[in-house]
């Protein structure tokens, strides 16, 4: 061994690590296993490599103590070259193509996937409360803002059950997705991969809460994905629903963000994330405001919570 340095952090209790060895890098895995199951992430891995799915070989494994040892993907994230001025198209082209891939050949090995049924859906939503609500706007949930949301948890856990099911990489954006030399896409992070929402995973990527694109030429690339998938012989003929589909899918994944977000510093202490919140809330206003089922909950963001937002990271410096 020549040289060992930290090669990235997430939002979990993982740790990485580059190690060199002459001319070869490898990437070390520390996940504790009294804080994170890394037998999901061999098995998603081993699932997604089998249909071609680029990710990490995985040389060694030792899940009784959390470690693991992986091929170096390399240390370009696609939010990187995003950010450094790449083509949007043909940057995200590997990405799309990756995805239409899991969703195409995953279908057998999303059956064995942990399902993304109403309980889940409703669990992750309850975060914002929790978390953005009460703890990072010191607002108190009343039983008037408490159905409010049910009713709109309601329409959007009924949005997600009736798409059709696929296999979820559950967060498929350009943190997670690793430029290689060859200009592929490497796919990492995909440990909590369940079978769900056909439009989860691409409005992951394309409504991505660290780099956002004019709404136009996010629904241009949605409907690019949606024809690729009727070419393919999914039910997706109905292009407004599908974006129906794809902004409500937006819609529960942003408001769950929100409070993960906050939760990753109020408990965690991870504030990187703070600064991150202003885009995702935009995303929920943006889709809040375009459908009337939506009105209440539309009233209940930009009356109560906008203007407690904006103070709120005023307090942190954050503006």
């Amino acid at each position: 061994m020549d040289a060992i340095a930290p090669a990235s952090a997430d939002a979990s209790f993982r740790r990485y690590f580059r190690v060199n060895v002459g001319d070869t890098t490898w990437i070390a895995m520390d996940a504790p296993p009294d804080r994170e199951d890394s037998a999901p992430f061999v098995r998603v891995a081993q699932a997604l490599a089998q249909i071609g799915v680029p990710v990490p070989v995985i040389r060694n494994a030792d899940l009784t103590r959390g470690f693991l040892v992986l091929s170096d993907l390399g240390s370009t994230h696609l939010l990187s070259t995003l950010q450094q001025g790449a083509e949007p198209k043909a940057a995200y082209a590997p990405a799309a193509a990756a995805l239409l891939t899991m969703q195409l050949r995953g279908q057998d090995a999303a059956l064995h996937l942990p399902r993304y049924d109403e309980a889940l859906l409703r669990r992750e939503m309850s975060l914002f409360p929790e978390w953005f609500l009460h703890r990072h706007l010191a607002m108190g949930p009343t039983d008037t803002v408490r159905a409010i949301l049910d009713r709109a948890e309601a329409v959007l856990v009924q949005s997600a059950l009736e798409q059709p099911q696929a296999f979820v990489h559950r967060d498929y954006h350009s943190r997670n997705l690793m430029v290689t030399a060859a200009g592929g896409v490497g796919v990492i992070d995909f440990q909590d991969a369940v079978r769900g929402p056909v439009t989860y995973d691409l409005v992951s990527l394309y409504k991505d809460c660290y780099v956002a694109w004019h709404e136009d030429q996010v629904l241009t690339w949605a409907e690019e994905h949606r024809l690729r998938l009727l070419a393919a012989g999914w039910p997706v003929n109905d292009a407004q629903r599908f974006q129906r589909w794809f902004d409500y899918m937006g819609l529960q994944r942003h408001i769950k963000v929100l409070g993960i977000f906050a939760r990753l510093w109020y408990r965690d202490g991870k504030g990187g994330y703070l600064s991150d919140l202003p885009l995702v809330l935009r995303y929920v206003l943006a889709v809040t405001a375009k459908y009337s089922e939506l009105a209440e909950l539309d009233q209940f963001l930009r009356e109560e919570v906008v203007h407690r937002f904006d103070t709120a990271q005023q307090g942190l410096g954050l503006t």
